[in-house]
């Protein structure tokens, strides 16, 4: 099993032991050590499940690899998960410093033999409903779907780590898209989170689907607003229900803000 290297500017390079990274999510090695991260990668990783963890805007964290579209990474590949020292971007990036770009037809493989899309919705025009109490910003989708049906029994609250809400349900509930997307992540490999699922909707926001029972789409499938992509589960919690995020440039923001005054039926 794989590690993860941290490397620390004026330092060695000591690797943190099997257990020892078992107690520590990415973003926690990121702030406890406040040096240069190196993540190893692992067989199931992708450029969107490693940004999401960390809570980096994808292409934040393609710039600072120089890895450019479809965002490839491979089995034991080592992935900066802080901005370099002096980085600047080139000026030949290939699109990973741009803004909202169509890119329906690009596929981003994950480290496995499976590989996801690198792209979702090409909206480009700034979004606003009488519904939303937020300003979006370019790329956002048009409208926003309640993924299930269901009391919220979580409260997104970054000041205590609850970067998004939670919806109870019964198990084998299903699960809607929120809004049109691709399937960036579908696996078990982020720590907390069970059997997830990350829809990608434009270079600007994701959104995320956990503790789900079963997955109902694959890995860089299209899908539609509305759609059924997972069935509700407790994997990864002690209760049925669904853990809902929406990320913005790689950060949380609150779900509640940009989805309809009530669960749609």
């Amino acid at each position: 099993m794989l590690g993860c290297a941290l490397a620390i500017s004026g330092c060695g390079t000591p690797v943190i032991p099997v257990l020892e990274r078992d107690t520590l999510s990415v973003q926690e090695e990121v702030e406890l050590m406040g040096g240069s991260v190196i993540r190893i990668t692992q067989s199931g990783d992708t450029l969107y499940s490693l940004a999401f963890e960390a809570g980096i805007d994808f292409r934040e964290l393609a710039q600072w690899n120089r890895i450019a579209e479809p965002y490839t990474i491979t089995v034991g590949q080592k992935v900066r998960l802080t901005k370099p020292v002096g980085f600047t971007v080139a000026s030949s990036s290939s699109g990973t410093n741009q803004g909202n770009n169509d890119g329906a037809s690009r596929i981003e493989p994950r480290v496995s033999s499976r590989s996801v899309g690198s792209s979702g919705s090409s909206s480009t025009q700034s979004k606003s409903t009488s519904r939303t109490t937020v300003s979006m910003g370019p790329g956002a989708p048009d409208s926003w779907l309640w993924p299930v049906a269901g009391p919220v029994i979580g409260s997104y609250n970054p000041a205590v780590g609850r970067k998004g809400i939670d919806i109870a349900g019964a198990e084998g509930s299903i699960i809607k898209a929120t809004a049109g997307g691709r399937v960036v992540y579908s696996g078990t490999g982020l720590r907390g989170y069970g059997e997830m699922l990350i829809l990608k909707h434009s270079d600007d926001y994701l959104s995320a689907y956990a503790h789900n029972r079963r997955i109902l789409v694959t890995e860089g499938e299209t899908v539609t607003q509305g759609q059924k992509i997972a069935e509700l589960g407790n994997s990864g919690t002690d209760k049925f229900m669904l853990h809902f995020e929406i990320r913005r440039q790689g950060q949380p923001v609150d779900p509640r803000q940009y989805l309809p005054g009530a669960p749609s039926t």
